[in-house]
């Protein structure tokens, strides 16, 4: 896998309309599946979800877009095998929600340089 560089679309915005609710005991058995698909596993939910400690127990809660995107990143690294992958680009709609992560991954650290250059050029522009 040296010659393979990749640019992915992580859909954050499907993901939270389809798999990421708040009752993840109400998400559609075939929303869990095509996110099991897209992650390669189920561990896709320890990264959606965190657990915090109320006065009533653990609650479950939907972690932030940026946590969920930053694991898919080291997700990337530590079992696709990509040797780069800098911190992706979110793009936004007109209003500023992120709908997509745009991610590249490479074996190349050169490609990943070019790229992770650009990317911070965009993202120091803001929104748009």
């Amino acid at each position: 896998m040296k010659s393979i560089e990749i640019f992915y679309n992580f859909m954050i915005m499907d993901a939270n309309m389809n798999v990421f609710w708040r009752n993840p005991e109400k998400v559609a058995t075939n929303q869990i599946e095509r996110m099991d698909k897209v992650w390669g596993d189920r561990s896709w939910q320890e990264a959606a979800y965190r657990k915090t400690l109320t006065l009533f127990g653990d609650k479950e809660e939907k972690a932030a877009n940026e946590a969920v995107a930053e694991v898919f990143r080291k997700r990337l690294q530590e079992v696709a095998g990509f040797k780069y992958v800098p911190q992706p680009m979110p793009m936004r709609n007109e209003k500023g929600a992120v709908l997509y992560y745009l991610f590249f991954a490479s074996q190349n650290q050169t490609g990943a340089r070019i790229v992770k250059d650009i990317f911070d050029k965009y993202r120091a522009r803001g929104m748009r």
